[in-house]
């Protein structure tokens, strides 16, 4: 594995995946998000658990694999930050399975999880049983709705166990603190995960910077430096507006349309126009 990859983890409706999408592009990361909506099986099992317990989880064990392989293979190239890790599955299998299901899921899961990649590091995202229930009902999934919540605590509980023993590096996050509408709380993951995964810290972006006409005659390589040095400011207040939530839509076109006013100068000072 040359790059490292980072793993978020927690029960249902803790918030891997929002915060998957905001931690990749932050980190300069490939996201690779869990496909559960691939699952045929996935809607039947919530309305009846005993019976469609075991399709489902295999499904999942198989897809989750292949899913693997192709975060592996990326790992050649890039970074990758997941919303879920392939050891979930098998937490899943035990509350879910018994018996010779479970004996032979155990078979299937021992053959595949010797090839697939481990994380650098695992976020753990822990939220008490009310803030998931009402998370999972505020998305409000189809086949979510009427989620039995014992069953939420049961896998909550699982979770605080499978972590206990955990001896990989991992983090835990209190995830009862809003990240997506909260700044702060974002930019307090991201340094500290940036510092267990041995990465400098974040630079404050900078501020879209306006360079005042100059009297005197300037070269066409100090225009062309100067236009780019411009350019590469704006694009910092660029990217910290496009992924800062909620968006501010009129902050983004205003930033875009100084981005298209630099490119132009450094098209002009290029003698391109």
């Amino acid at each position: 594995m040359t790059h490292w990859f980072l793993a978020i983890e927690g029960v249902i409706g803790a918030g891997k995946t929002t915060l998957a999408r905001m931690l990749a592009p932050a980190l300069g990361a490939y996201p690779i998000l869990e496909r559960f909506e691939e699952n045929p099986f996935l809607p039947h099992f919530y309305r009846d658990r005993a019976r469609y317990a075991f399709p489902t989880q295999i499904f999942f064990l198989l897809s989750r694999y292949r899913q693997h392989q192709e975060l592996a293979a990326h790992l050649e190239h890039e970074p990758v930050v997941s919303d879920y890790m392939f050891a979930k599955d098998r937490l899943f299998a035990h509350l879910n399975l018994e018996g010779d299901e479970l004996a032979l899921y155990e078979q299937l899961h021992q053959a595949l999880a010797e090839k697939t990649p481990q994380p650098t590091l695992v976020l753990y995202l822990r939220a008490d049983t009310d803030t998931l229930m009402a998370r999972i009902a505020m998305r409000d999934r189809p086949y979510e709705r009427g989620m039995d919540r014992a069953y939420i605590e049961r896998l909550r509980l699982a979770y605080e166990a499978f972590f206990s023993t955990y001896e990989g590096p991992f983090l835990m996050i209190d995830a009862t603190r809003n990240f997506v509408q909260d700044e702060n709380v974002f930019r307090e993951i991201l340094q500290e995960v940036r510092g267990a995964l041995g990465l400098a810290p974040a630079q404050p972006p900078l501020p879209v910077f306006h360079r005042p006409p100059s009297s005197s005659p300037i070269s066409t390589e100090d225009a062309l430096a100067r236009a780019f040095a411009d350019l590469t400011r704006t694009i910092g207040s660029l990217r910290e507006a496009l992924f800062t939530q909620p968006r501010d839509p009129q902050q983004i076109a205003h930033v875009l349309e100084i981005c298209q006013r630099q490119l132009a100068a450094i098209a002009r000072a290029a003698g391109l126009s």
